[in-house]
């Protein structure tokens, strides 16, 4: 027999560098390298109120980004959550706005359905702020219909759908409005963006964001690990007509992905419209690019197959804290999205490189 090869420096640290790459705590690790650079560049990120503007920021888009995970793990992608924010924004203020002004909304198709002087068609109702909500969600979950029937029983390529979907969805909120945004929402909806502070000086970390957010997480982490809906899911994304031929419902699974994603589009829009306190008809359009990033960063394959709740909140974490540093760092806004747009392309990059040290460890 021929003896093996002696192991040398530089067969253990290209070991050592796959085994960090293939690490599911790679992201984990970068963010604590980014915090402790950041310490000491700028002590300011570890105050209780910069970690209270992260964990702020961190929540509703881990809302969103949490339902573009399931739809990338099939192998798709949903470029119309940032309008279903906007559009979902509008229709919940048009009901509970507490006053409207007709020389602004005199020209909205809302005015004298929705919007009165007086204010919305449910400013002075116990129920106006539950419907407004259910009508949020609803506006989600019939754009995810759409688009998951469009997807599934058209076979137009997601990419196409969702692009289309966002183009329309967009203009209809601006068109509702007429460009305007929707101001004086009740206190009572409002608090669901606001954060309190318990049991630490100065940190205000908890808020129904959170709780929002780590509902919609946990759930979605259960339905990914614990339920057959998440095994379909992972098997459509590596091969859809071999879990079709398992007996996989591949179509209705797509639909039910895509009704996901939205919904947590507009739970997301429920969270930002009570933060800014008005509905913003261009409230998601600059939530796109965050939201892949944050998933992909996080290590969800852009070919499918690939994904886990716990690499998105990683990867939010990173994106989120990213912001921040070059916030703190005083950095341009055009240099903000050129590093964000280089970070997905290493993302990207390092999900190529994944996918082929795994087929050759296989």
């Amino acid at each position: 027999m021929t003896a093996a090869a002696p192991t040398t420096a530089m067969d253990r640290i290209g070991g050592m560098a796959k085994r960090i790459l293939m690490s599911e705590y790679l992201i984990l690790y970068l963010c604590i390298v980014m915090f402790v650079g950041l310490y000491l560049m700028s002590p300011t990120v570890a105050t209780p109120r910069n970690i209270s503007n992260l964990l702020s920021n961190m929540w509703p888009l881990l809302v969103i980004a949490v339902g573009q995970t399931l739809v990338l793990i099939i192998a798709g992608i949903d470029l119309s959550q940032g309008a279903v924010v906007s559009l979902a924004s509008v229709v919940g203020a048009a009901f509970i706005a507490q006053s409207a002004q007709p020389i602004v909304f005199s020209k909205s198709p809302l005015w004298g359905v929705m919007l009165f002087e007086d204010g919305a068609i449910l400013h002075d109702s116990a129920a106006g702020i539950p419907v407004a909500i259910i009508a949020m969600l609803g506006v989600g979950l019939l754009i995810g219909a759409l688009n998951g029937i469009a997807v599934a029983f058209a076979r137009i390529p997601p990419f196409m759908v969702t692009l289309v979907t966002s183009m329309f969805v967009g203009a209809l909120a601006i068109y509702l409005v007429k460009t305007e945004n929707i101001i004086d929402l009740p206190d009572a909806f409002s608090i669901i963006g606001d954060d309190f502070a318990i049991g630490f000086d100065g940190l205000e970390f908890f808020s129904i964001a959170m709780v929002i957010a780590i509902g919609i997480s946990v759930v979605a982490h259960f339905l990914l690990s614990r339920s057959i809906f998440g095994r379909w899911l992972y098997g459509i994304g590596h091969n859809p007509r071999a879990a079709l031929v398992s007996g996989v419902p591949v179509k209705k699974v797509i639909v039910a992905t895509y009704i996901f994603s939205s919904v947590c589009a507009a739970a997301a829009s429920i969270i930002y419209t009570a933060r800014v306190d008005q509905g913003r008809p261009t409230l998601g359009a600059p939530l796109l690019l965050d939201i892949i990033a944050a998933v992909v960063i996080g290590g969800t394959s852009l070919f499918g197959g690939r994904g886990k709740i716990i690499w998105t909140v990683f990867g939010v974490v990173f994106l989120v804290l990213l912001g921040n540093a070059l916030s703190l760092l005083n950095v341009p806004f055009f240099y903000v999205a050129i590093v964000k747009g280089s970070v997905i392309l290493l993302a990207a990059l390092l999900d190529v490189v994944r996918r082929r040290l795994a087929l050759q460890q296989a």
